[in-house]
């Protein structure tokens, strides 16, 4: 029993011995890495003498704080809990969950029972034929033939994860997950800014019609003072036609921002997982002032609030252990299988104990050498992929700065472009006056009227136009710092 085990011993260290001496024989690849850079500006203006000193940024408040209109508020909340994109999100975050424990599972001894029966028939002028032939089983009984098989067993087998590959492995799907949560925040974020930009455009549209409906009124005023001096034979019949095709064009342009309005409508429906139906606002509140003061902090604050950003950092992460895992699968497996159980020819010799006993122990440490190629194949592929993360990851950082800056100097002009207009407004609703007393007098023709009257109504729109974009640029630079998620 001594020499049996002495032999297993010594057969165990020469395979050992012999799998390290291919192992040492192939040559391992190197990692090369580059380090990402995560420098940005000290502050948005693109001025490299001075740095930003206020750290307060807009992205730390919440949604619910930076939009005080209610009907608004009640929609985004509506959104967060329906919209189909966000679960769809939510679901790979369960994808990616669900690979963590399948790691960590990879890490443990796996285990389970067989029991299976069989039949088998040898040539007698075989050696094991021969055998079975004089082997008597009982006194004067040969060995049964065909010889069944019945056996149950317990079996385990565990890969010992000596070079970290499936410890690594799985810190690679931990922070594919936590990538895939900041996608999840990515998402929360630019779904309140598109809720709330289709939200300002439909208020925007709902002034722009009572404008239209305003102008529509004056228009028709001043045509039927139009046809009141032709019959006076003070005016021609061309002036009444120009006035009627005035006020056509303007009744044409009504049913344009009707169908934007529904248009706008059924998206903010979309975007709340509903079919459409109308959408509860108060329109007298779009002239007043901007939703939220923004504060934009410092640029390094990005790297923290910005969801996207944080999602590119955590998949490289998760791709340079990619490599180590590939380069781990240069090295042997060490494996351990064992099993424990019972086998015999005929069922009821299953109970003899201990010759029906069926054990095994067996330790492999393989390493690869045939196939080094399709490895060295997969290794490249992971360290491309590294690269690939890394600039991926640089150019978000790059894109989010832009992002913040351009807007920034967005508001600024915008607020300049409002007062312009604004006073350009003002300008000609009293030229407006002006020309409709003169053109009553005689003083001046309906042409000067028609253009004056046209020339309001596209300062007008194009005010409330401004208007809009003055909301949407505070919506997109608080999206664009990194606001909205929390």
């Amino acid at each position: 029993m001594f020499k049996r085990k002495s032999t297993y011993f010594y057969g165990l260290v020469i395979a050992t011995i012999g799998s390290s001496l291919i192992f040492s024989g192939c040559k391992i690849p190197a990692i090369t890495t580059r380090e990402e850079n995560k420098t940005v500006p000290k502050n948005y203006t693109g001025d490299s003498t001075g740095a930003a000193t206020d750290t307060i940024t807009s992205a730390a408040v919440q949604w619910q704080n930076f939009f005080t209109d209610k009907n608004l508020a009640n929609l985004i909340d509506t959104a967060l809990k329906n919209n189909q994109e966000l679960n769809i999100t939510l679901q790979e975050i369960q994808i990616a969950r669900n690979e963590i424990r399948m790691r960590k599972a990879a890490l443990l001894p796996t285990g389970g029972i067989r029991a299976g029966t069989g039949v088998e028939k040898v040539g007698r002028y075989t050696s094991q034929g021969a055998g079975d032939a004089t082997t008597d089983i009982e006194p004067g009984k040969e060995m049964p033939d065909p010889l069944g098989d019945f056996n149950v067993a317990a079996y385990a087998h565990w890969e010992v994860d000596i070079w970290k590959k499936l410890r690594n492995a799985k810190k690679a799907a931990v922070n594919r997950y936590l990538a895939s949560i900041e996608g999840k925040n990515f998402v929360l974020t630019n779904l309140v800014a598109e809720v709330a930009n289709s939200y300002y455009e439909l208020l925007a549209l709902d002034n722009q019609l009572a404008i239209i409906k305003q102008n529509i009124t004056l228009q028709q005023n001043a045509l039927e003072i139009v046809k009141i001096q032709k019959d006076a034979a003070r005016a021609t019949e061309l002036g009444v036609q120009k006035f009627q095709a005035e006020v056509l064009k303007t009744e044409s342009m009504e049913f344009d921002i009707r169908q934007q309005i529904t248009e706008t409508e059924n998206r903010i429906n979309f975007l709340l997982a509903r079919y459409p139906q109308p959408i509860s606002r108060d329109t007298s509140s779009f002239a007043g002032a901007l939703p939220f003061q923004v504060k934009t902090g410092i640029p390094s604050q990005l790297l923290a609030n910005r969801p996207d950003i944080r999602q590119a950092e955590l998949d490289l992460v998760a791709s340079k252990l990619d490599v180590k895992v590939a380069r781990a699968e240069f090295y042997p497996n060490f494996d351990i299988s064992a099993a424990v159980g019972l086998q015999a020819f005929k069922p009821s010799y299953l109970v003899k104990f201990p010759e029906s006993l069926l054990y095994s122990l067996a330790v492999d440490m393989v390493a690869p050498l045939i196939n080094r190629n399709a490895l060295m194949a997969e290794f490249s592929s992971a360290s491309a992929r590294q690269i690939q993360s890394m600039y991926n990851y640089e150019r978000t950082i790059l894109s989010a700065y832009l992002e913040v800056a351009t807007q920034l100097s967005n508001i600024n002009n915008l607020e300049k472009n409002y007062d312009r207009k604004s006073r350009q407004v003002e300008a000609l609703n009293r030229s407006i006056e002006v020309s409709n007393d003169l053109f009553k007098s005689a003083r001046v023709d309906y042409f000067e009227v028609l253009m004056t009257q046209r020339d309001a109504l596209e300062a007008r729109l194009e005010l409330v136009e401004t208007k809009k974009q003055q909301f949407n640029a505070v919506v997109n630079v608080y999206r664009d710092l990194g606001g909205g998620w929390k």
